[in-house]
């Protein structure tokens, strides 16, 4: 199973957007018509990249729009970046979503005690390769990191792609902490401080920063996929969401979309030439640990 992307807009600019097509070249949502599933036997999950390692620009994919393509996360009209914290460089890993899920803003975690962020659930992809925006891998789950965004349940996948030269060495989050020491304590130290620039405090953490293992990750990334069904099924009220698709509901569903209609709103994002890039990027940022 293969996908390509397709950019539209322009690059560094609010137009920006990066559509997805299957094998057959047809447009496809990837929150909604990429399998949650590479391997369901081995527990292999697919993982859309967002935002390649090193990078700033906060992509995600637009549960919103139609077709879902990733575009630029935008605060008070401008393209948002996340800051060059000290000691990091944008993002420490690979990030993206596994497809299919959805954290539901309406259940509330028993182990978090609080809701969901109503977007499909992140994944930290920790291999030795950057990987591209809008490229589809296949990883293996390593654990877990339950943090505590602004009041929502917002779950960090740990997982590493399935073709990493080291992906056999990594089974479980004790081979991270034990094959890369320091990996998952930066990464609790990424979170907890990545908004503060923007003067927003800092993100707190469930079961007290601690990482929870392959197993409880899995069953958090399954029950994800169950919310996301019953959202595609329509026991549950979409909201905002844009639940429109080309692959998974049938003709009669109202979030059925022809290729027609696909291929229309893709050709409302014309293709334009890029922009410079955002200057905030080259900044970095300190301040002292509490």
């Amino acid at each position: 199973m293969s996908f390509t992307v397709e950019e539209r807009g322009n690059a560094n600019s609010l137009s920006y957007r990066l559509f997805f097509k299957n094998a057959e070249g047809k447009y496809i949502s990837p929150f909604h018509d990429i399998p949650i599933y590479a391997d369901e036997s081995q527990n292999i999950f697919h993982m859309v990249v967002e935002v390649p390692r090193w990078t700033n620009a906060k992509m995600e994919i637009a549960t919103k729009d139609i077709l879902n393509p990733i575009k630029q996360d935008v605060k008070k009209g401008k393209l948002r970046y996340v800051a060059n914290v000290f000691p990091h460089k944008g993002y420490i890993w690979n990030y993206g979503a596994i497809p299919q899920t959805w954290e539901d803003p309406a259940h509330k975690d028993g182990d978090t005690d609080c809701c969901g962020d109503n977007d499909p659930i992140d994944v930290c992809e920790i291999g030795s390769r950057v990987c591209t925006r809008g490229e589809v891998i296949k990883v293996k789950v390593l654990g877990i990191l339950a943090m505590i965004d602004e009041g929502e349940t917002d779950w960090k996948v740990i997982a590493i792609n399935v073709e990493d030269p080291e992906a056999k060495d990594f089974n479980n989050i004790s081979d991270v902490q034990r094959l890369k020491p320091g990996y998952l304590e930066a990464t609790v130290d990424w979170f907890r401080r990545y908004k503060v620039p923007d003067g927003k405090p800092e993100n707190r953490f469930a079961f007290n920063e601690e990482f929870k293992d392959k197993d409880f990750a899995i069953e958090v990334i399954k029950s994800t996929h169950n919310f996301w069904k019953a959202l595609i099924g329509q026991q549950t009220k979409a909201g905002e969401l844009n639940c429109k698709n080309t692959c998974v509901s049938s003709g009669d569903s109202p979030f059925c979309c022809s290729a027609d209609e696909a291929r229309a709103a893709v050709g409302e994002v014309r293709f334009l030439s890029p922009l410079s890039k955002s200057q905030h990027i080259d900044k970095w940022f300190y301040y002292e640990r509490k």
